[in-house]
């Protein structure tokens, strides 16, 4: 497989080595930041091929805690934008993921892309502060790991859509990531890692703010990580001194029955 990374970043070996301590110790919860990330050639491909009608060809998500257009379907995805998926689903790519967090279990990626792939947020549009859905639906593994790729040329913090990291008690945004083009975000996805992008985009020339997904599995996890015991979907929290709306867990058991999150799926 051709490597698609930069050349600072080729030697993955090296690039966990080096970045692992600073994942695991960065708050509010482990996470790190890649710039220039990718082959800039490459990225710029993949740039070109985002669908410039995803609010019609995609899904629309218009809630009180939401505004975006998203494409999960991998069979919509360009040619280019499905090697890079390749890549990051791959045994060398994953390995690194499974070093770089000191994630015991083993990383499994999903090709089924469940509320990954193509993600854009156009003028007005934001995502609300949240902890991630804990199970997948389908598989009925644990989620652990976001992927974040930002495809943003010369994006300003002021046009709005920065990843907001909370606290665990939810007082108040430890880091502000602006979504910059070539920028990735990896970051451990638990009950208690709330993360959005709250502020709504005010790009003066109305250009999208646009990123890619992926996201990671386990076959079971550690107990710390969890609320409780139920598969559960995305669930929104309320900023302080705002209109923010919390969401009700929605308790995933009609979907697939009975199943646990402490416990493995036997085989």
């Amino acid at each position: 497989m051709i490597n698609i990374l930069n050349s600072d970043h080729i030697d993955l070996h090296k690039l966990y080595k080096n970045n692992h301590k600073e994942y695991l110790k960065n708050e509010p919860f482990s996470h790190i930041v890649f710039d220039n990330f990718f082959k800039n050639e490459f990225l710029e491909d993949v740039l070109a091929d985002f669908p410039k009608d995803l609010n019609k060809v995609g899904i629309n998500y218009n809630s009180i805690q939401e505004k975006k257009n998203a494409s999960t379907d991998a069979e919509n995805i360009s040619i280019k934008t499905n090697h890079l998926i390749s890549y990051l689903n791959s045994y060398k790519f994953i390995n690194f993921l499974n070093n770089l967090t000191g994630i015991k279990e083993k990383l499994i990626p999903d090709p089924y892309l469940w509320g990954g792939g193509y993600h854009e947020l156009r003028n007005e549009g934001f995502l609300n502060v949240h902890s991630d859905f804990n199970i997948h639906p389908d598989l009925k593994l644990n989620r652990r790991i976001n992927l974040l790729i930002y495809l943003n040329k010369d994006w300003q913090e002021n046009y709005g859509g920065s990843l907001e990291l909370w606290d665990r008690k939810m007082k108040h945004c430890v880091k502000k990531i602006t979504p910059m083009f070539n920028r990735v975000v990896i970051f451990n996805t638990n009950d208690f890692s709330y993360h959005g992008n709250p502020e709504k985009i005010k790009h003066p020339e109305m250009i999208s703010r646009k990123s890619i997904a992926l996201y990671y599995y386990t076959n079971g996890r550690p107990n710390e990580d969890i609320n409780d015991e139920t598969a559960h979907s995305t669930i929104f929290q309320q900023r302080p001194n705002t209109n923010d709306e919390k969401s009700k867990k929605i308790i995933y058991k009609k979907l697939f029955g009975k199943y646990y999150a402490r416990k493995k799926v036997e085989f």
